[in-house]
């Protein structure tokens, strides 16, 4: 009897104990709602809109929106964070190319950090971006004839990683460039949206990716073009040598977009590519997502890092796990996708040859 009333009694301490565990849990989780719930739907505007325009930005993860906020919510977000692009093409007179780059008179540390070369190196320099919230490589380029378009080997039937496309052609550096047809948000990155032009040639043409911009490419005089035409104005009027259709623009003729909000791009690893007055080529990739340490940049950020550095004229390219940079073979920044080392299948990138 007395044996029966300890085990009974033991019961029901091992019961009080389970019910105790559960009503914490149960308390921990309703708290864990209210305070998501009051950062999502609270007074904080900026962590909505982050989260709105970050999600619907990377085509395959719009459902995280979705599951939070209605469309009428997203689409009011959306309307309130976009970039307004100077309603101009690029003067190319703007541009005069220095042959020696040389100039010791620094004006800033971002001028000594791009002029200032390595010893023995007068192709490129790399410079380490290095912010609180996000982190990346700007790459100056002396030479920017020896900037080009190149593709991967089957364009339209399957992409390439940046660097197989870099091993192909016997760059020395290659980044992403364009976006490509993605329905599914798992495709091989072989379709490039819009037109791509190598050695003054259209190779392919596809429909434009409707992210504003237009033309992005260098000219018979190794000026970086930044121009809303077609692409047969694009070849007898620009002159393009080599380019794709991207953008938005982020700087013409030394004029920055107007950035509202966020710029609906929200936060996310980036691509762009600029030049300076002196002809200097730059190539910008940030990382994001938590790799390298950093959570990625915005429109805004993007554009800032191009002026510190003095583009004259630059562009947005394609982000997120597109991203992606290759010196001498080696991946230099952080990729977020799962192929060769991170780097996912594109169907363009900008190189650079000796």
């Amino acid at each position: 009897m007395e044996e029966s009333t300890k085990k009974v009694k033991k019961k029901m301490k091992v019961s009080i104990q389970v019910k105790r565990v559960f009503l914490l849990l149960f308390s921990l989780g309703v708290m864990g709602l209210s305070v998501s719930a009051f950062i999502l739907y609270g007074p904080w505007s900026w962590v909505r809109e982050r989260l709105i325009t970050t999600a619907m930005t990377t085509m395959s993860h719009q459902y995280l929106a979705q599951i939070f906020f209605d469309e009428d919510t997203i689409n009011e977000v959306l309307a309130n964070n976009h970039v307004i692009e100077i309603d101009e093409d690029t003067n190319p007179d703007l541009i005069k190319i220095d042959d020696d780059n040389n100039d010791k008179k620094y004006s800033s540390k971002y001028e000594k950090d791009i002029l200032e070369k390595e010893d023995g190196n007068d192709l490129y320099k790399v410079i380490r971006i290095n912010e609180l919230s996000y982190k990346g490589y700007l790459v100056a380029i002396y030479k920017p004839e020896n900037v080009k378009i190149g593709t991967t080997t089957r364009l339209g039937t399957t992409g390439q990683s940046v660097r197989v496309i870099a091993r192909n052609t016997n760059a020395r550096i290659a980044m992403n460039a364009s976006g490509f047809f993605d329905p599914d948000w798992n495709s091989n990155g072989a379709i490039p949206h819009g037109t791509v032009i190598k050695d003054g040639k259209v190779v392919w043409d596809y429909e434009d990716a409707r992210v504003g911009g237009g033309f992005v490419g260098f000219n018979e005089d190794n000026v970086l073009v930044l121009a809303r035409t077609d692409k047969y104005s694009a070849i007898n009027k620009y002159h393009l040598r080599d380019a794709i259709e991207f953008g938005p623009f982020l700087i013409v003729n030394g004029k920055a977009s107007f950035v509202k909000g966020d710029g609906g791009w929200g936060i996310a690893p980036r691509t762009a590519i600029g030049q300076r007055a002196d002809g200097i080529v730059l190539f910008l990739v940030i990382d994001g997502r938590g790799h390298g340490g950093s959570v990625g940049c915005g429109m805004v950020e993007l554009t800032e890092i191009m002026q510190r550095y003095g583009a004259v004229n630059a562009a947005n390219m394609d982000g997120g796990s597109s991203s992606g940079l290759v010196i001498n073979d080696e991946i230099i920044n952080h990729p977020t996708a799962g192929g060769d080392n991170g780097l996912r299948n594109i169907p363009t990138a900008w190189i650079v040859t000796d």
